[in-house]
């Protein structure tokens, strides 16, 4: 199917036009055809030809930029008898800032006046924009003369390159409620598949698909390029300008940086327009052609998305290029020109590698979700890393916990939460996946460079526990070993000890051995059991027990008895 929006000035015949091209009428509303001005959108077809007829006149420019925003074509209207007008320049800007390149130029009302003047004149306009070299011809929607011409230069569009497995983004362009179905919205579905029973996310929340109609017949099915009307189950109320998409594979997007052409100062307050969608939104800009622009209302965008700027005052547009839909925070001064430079590399071309190679660091499903996904294998979970980003996160890594052991021989080393923020990592998982491959120990979420330099006390402690393994030293001998809580930690993290509270201590291995003596008693069996089986005492067994309790090898049955699981 070929989707071709209109675009020309009021009253050049555009609905006419389409009248004459399909048999249907294109103006919906009792006003439109009283008035005889297109105010809203029209929607018509024939054949393999779905239209959607925009107005002309310069006070519904919002509902003519939801038609063309998300065509891929466009009949661009010119009547032979009035020539180029204002509301002809003011499409033509937009059409070009959108770089819709799939078009058909027809000048209308060959029966009222010669039109190769205005052909001519046209093709010159035309020159240096995005419609240029596109096909022109003249018409007469009263005489029939040319129809059939233009009916085959449309039918002869190219149809953009379209892939089955893309994800979908509907944005909506009608909204409205059938009696005994619900609700139902209708749109221009420009990629991807939408099947009956889909689930599919608007605003946030999930929906699915009751039925599909495409060109008013029932489909279990539609696939892009196509005009598609959607019945809708779900309790969100949608409207021109939500759209509908594949859940988990866009980003809710609230600002985002751009390119702005022509590269001029914008207004800080314009009205932001892409697909159906129009709102509110304030420019902030970073250097000569790029900007950072806050949306009022979250979208969802991807790098390479065009877009327009449109001030109602003085009724300028400007093209944008969505660079980045997750630009860094703006914090220290100079951080925008700093921005600028950056994004003077960035042509808005979606490039997962070098989106990553800009980042360091990205999570692959958000790369993806951003329009720029990437082949490399995570180096955990879903986050993905620039090599050389990662080898230099690396070599921080080592030189940070080296040279904490550097300065405190005795201390157990750096916590991971710690080594986290110094790297200004988002997860903590990247932590050990940095560590993987380097010399550094890990101990009870501690990062150690060597083993520490341990209390001459440990060694003696390990000969008093020879012939009693679990009796654990109490205070007054710690203190004769000269092992304050510090040394204890030290010996921890090297792995020669095992501590079941800060000053019940035991060796290591301690805990699966006399989980294996209190297997051999008959069970269940209670604390005073396992103090005379384990030859200790009660200050001994009863942390003991807890710890076993807490990793889940034995079981509390009541008050007193408890037995292996």
């Amino acid at each position: 199917m070929r989707v071709i929006a209109t675009a020309g000035h009021v009253d050049h015949g555009k609905s006419t036009l389409l009248r004459a091209l399909t048999g249907m009428e294109p103006d919906r509303w009792e006003e439109e055809r009283r008035r005889g001005l297109t105010i809203d959108l029209g929607f018509v077809w024939r054949g393999g030809l779905a239209f959607v007829d925009v107005p002309g006149h310069e006070r519904f420019i919002g509902n003519m930029l939801a038609g063309v925003g998300p065509a891929p074509a466009v009949l661009f209207v010119v009547a032979a008898d009035a020539g180029w007008s204002v509301q002809s320049g003011e499409h033509l800007a937009i059409i070009n800032g959108l770089g819709i390149s799939r078009g058909v130029l027809a000048v209308t009302r060959a029966d009222l006046a010669d039109p190769g003047p205005v052909l001519a004149d046209c093709r010159e306009r035309l020159r240096g924009t995005s419609l240029a070299g596109v096909p022109a011809l003249a018409v007469s929607a009263v005489t029939g003369d040319g129809l059939n011409e233009l009916r085959a230069a449309l039918e002869g569009l190219p149809v953009p390159e379209q892939d089955p497995g893309a994800e979908v983004r509907l944005w909506i362009d009608r909204a409205f409620t059938v009696e005994g179905r619900g609700t139902v919205v209708t749109g221009t579905l420009g990629a991807g598949v939408i099947r009956v029973g889909d689930r599919l996310t608007l605003r946030g929340e999930s929906v699915y698909v009751r039925g599909l109609h495409s060109l008013n017949q029932p489909c279990e099915e539609v696939a892009g390029l196509a005009r598609v009307a959607v019945n809708l189950r779900g309790s969100s109320r949608p409207r021109r300008g939500d759209t509908l998409v594949t859940p988990d594979r866009w980003l809710a997007v609230s600002q985002a940086d751009v390119r702005i052409y022509p590269a001029e100062k914008v207004p800080e307050q314009v009205i932001w327009h892409i697909g159906t969608a129009a709102g509110a939104a304030r420019v902030r800009p970073l250097g000569d052609d790029v900007a950072r622009v806050a949306l009022g209302e979250a979208l969802p965008l991807r790098i390479g998305d065009r877009a327009l700027l449109r001030d109602p005052g003085s009724r300028r547009v400007w093209a944008v290029t969505v660079l980045d839909v997750r630009p860094p925070e703006l914090r220290r001064r100079g951080a925008a020109r700093a921005r600028a430079a950056e994004l003077a590399e960035v042509d808005g071309t979606p490039d997962g590698a070098a989106e990553l190679r800009r980042r360091g660091l990205a999570r692959r499903d958000e790369l993806a979700a951003m329009g720029a996904p990437v082949a490399a294998e995570p180096v955990i979970g879903e986050w993905v890393a620039d090599p050389g980003h990662w080898a230099r996160l690396r070599a921080r890594l080592v030189e940070i916990v080296t040279a904490h052991a550097a300065n405190d021989p005795r201390d157990p080393g750096l916590p991971a939460e710690t080594v986290r923020q110094a790297l200004n990592l988002p997860d903590r998982a990247l932590v050990d996946a940095l560590a993987d491959g380097t010399p550094l120990g890990r101990s009870r979420g501690r990062l150690t460079a060597a083993a520490p330099t341990l209390a001459p006390g440990i060694a003696r402690l390990h000969q008093d526990w020879a012939d009693h393994p679990f009796a654990a030293p109490d205070s007054t001998r710690l203190a004769e070993l000269g092992l304050d809580i510090r040394a204890l930690a030290a010996a921890e993290a090297a792995g020669r000890l095992t501590r079941l509270t800060p000053e019940v201590v035991l060796p290591p291995g301690a805990v699966d051995r006399a989980l294996a003596v209190l297997a051999g008693l008959p069970q269940p069996f209670t604390a005073a059991d396992a103090r005379k089986a384990l030859a200790t005492s009660r200050r001994v067994v009863i942390p003991l027990l807890e710890h076993l309790d807490g990793r889940g090898h034995t079981r509390r049955i009541d008050g007193s008895l408890r037995e292996i699981v």
